[in-house]
């Protein structure tokens, strides 16, 4: 599963939301944002109702987390782990930092700022809560 992009993303960032944590196994996820019309891909991706607004994709072979879909977004956010250069899209803020886990004290320059769920794109937003085991 892979997929092309044919032009530059409108933006790289950090968040911190648990949503995306649980979403990478990770304190935080790379975001990178790109119009749907954009993107490429070789393959289906896989996908699951992460929330009431927006659906996850991976890889259905590996597991690897590639996108976040908003329902009402023109553009999709892609995993920068996904990318094959990654190193090349450097992250130019951080988001959702009322979640920012306690030890994770990045000591970057990088602007800061809270989930704004006032934002079009998360009206209605209702976390699918995460499965527990057994």
């Amino acid at each position: 599963m892979s997929f092309e992009l044919s032009e530059s993303p409108s933006s790289v960032h950090w968040c911190h939301c648990g949503m995306c944590r649980r979403a990478t196994g990770s304190a935080s996820a790379v975001l990178v944002w790109a119009s749907r019309s954009a993107i490429a891909w070789k393959g289906v991706p896989a996908r699951y109702r992460s929330s009431s607004v927006a659906e996850r994709g991976f890889c259905g072979t590996c597991g690897t987390p590639l996108f976040l879909d908003y329902e009402r977004s023109h553009e999709i956010v892609l995993m920068v782990g996904a990318f094959d250069d990654a190193a090349s899209l450097r992250p130019q803020h951080h988001y959702g930092i009322e979640s920012v886990l306690p030890w994770d004290d990045r000591r970057d320059d990088l602007p800061r700022a809270a989930t704004d769920l006032d934002d079009p794109v998360l009206q209605g937003l209702v976390p699918t809560p995460p499965r527990k085991p057994g």
